[in-house]
């Protein structure tokens, strides 16, 4: 059975343990462009011995961002920029990620500490499946999708696909959960079309599974693709995890090669999700046991002990930790002290030199 320090092959992509950083919103970028807050935000827990480090979500396209701070590559400047992230990440043996994203309805926002709230001035259309805004203080009422909208959005991520892939990234994370665009189409929470891109289970994936394909044809064989689901919206008559599981049967088919399990957030009504720690633990273990894919467990995962308890018992292929990252950058370094696996990991020699 494997540990949390073993080694995790996804295609021709070797972690070097099976910890990973999760992907998290900085809102520190300029006209989509990443800085330096960015490269020592992700530089630092590739050093600190993350076996994989995912920038944030990065928009696909103006439209697609959360807010005006929100990194993007929808353009090449943006993607240089990103490059030199890229390098250093590598450079510090952590396998470098990048999660591809289109906000839909929740876009146009202030950045979180400014209230989370839709942006009245210099505000843009938002887009969804169809015409319902996201509700509480995000108020933009979105345009339903065209299909020639519909496929102008595939389209933009394939081409961020491109030019992550130049900039150097090794894994790309398709975001297709928390009430952004994809999980918008999924649910029939937010989905009331009536084309072929509505109704029925076939229909409402048929976004997601387009898309997969787009991203699949641009990024190369030899390297791997992951999507971020919502496992469920934990509402009556909302998207559930017997959905999910029949979703990545034919993600798994359609190439996709880790599902990282998440879940809610396509509604403000939040107080029925039952945050406690590894609450969304059980929706990686079933989908791994029951579909056969490589999954990633998130949510409320702290302690070594209890990363390790998930990996050993089969529960997941691996952990993706947010908060106590940012609490933390080095928590890998020192869940290997915890866990007696310190030979595992060598931190660099401008930093093990002196604590010895």
């Amino acid at each position: 059975m494997s540990a949390l320090f073993d080694s995790l092959k996804l295609r021709s992509v070797t972690l070097r343990n099976r910890i990973g950083v999760s992907p998290m919103c900085q809102y520190s970028a300029e006209d989509g462009v990443v800085n330096d807050w960015h490269l020592v935000h992700l530089g630092s827990r590739a050093v600190g011995g993350a076996g994989l480090v995912i920038a944030e979500a990065t928009a696909v396209s103006p439209e697609g961002r959360i807010s005006p701070g929100d990194a993007g590559i929808w353009n090449d400047n943006q993607g240089e920029a990103f490059s030199r992230i890229a390098r250093f990440i590598k450079s510090q043996g952590a396998v470098p990620g990048i999660q591809l994203a289109h906000a839909g309805r929740k876009a146009s926002a202030t950045r979180p500490w400014e209230g989370d709230k839709s942006i009245t001035e210099g505000a843009w259309q938002t887009i969804a499946p169809s015409a319902i805004p996201f509700g509480g203080p995000l108020t933009h009422v979105p345009t339903a999708a065209s299909k020639e909208e519909i496929a102008r959005i595939k389209k933009a991520f394939k081409a961020a696909a491109k030019r992550a892939l130049d900039a150097g990234f090794e894994l790309i994370e398709f975001h297709a959960a928390h009430g952004y665009l994809a999980h918008s189409f999924y649910s029939p929470l937010s989905n009331q079309r009536t084309d072929e891109y509505g109704g029925i289970f076939e229909n409402r994936v048929r976004f997601v599974m387009e898309t997969v394909g787009e991203l699949r044809s641009a990024w190369p064989d030899h390297l791997p693709l992951s999507i971020r689901l919502s496992c469920t919206d934990w509402i009556d008559g909302g998207w559930t995890i017997d959905e999910t599981v029949k979703l990545t049967s034919l993600l798994k088919q359609a190439g996709v090669d880790i599902i990282d399990c998440s879940s809610g957030f396509n509604t403000p009504e939040y107080r029925a999700i039952p945050f406690g720690a590894g609450f969304q633990t059980p929706f990686s273990e079933r989908i791994k046991k029951e579909v056969g894919v490589a999954t990633a467990a998130v949510g409320v995962i702290v302690d070594p002990m209890q990363a390790d308890e998930i990996i050993r018992n089969g529960r997941a292929d691996m952990v993706l930790l947010a908060r106590q990252m940012l609490r933390e950058p080095y928590w890998a370094a020192n869940a290997a002290e915890r866990l007696r696996k310190a030979e595992s990991l060598k931190l660099p020699p401008q930093y093990s030199h002196w604590l010895k």
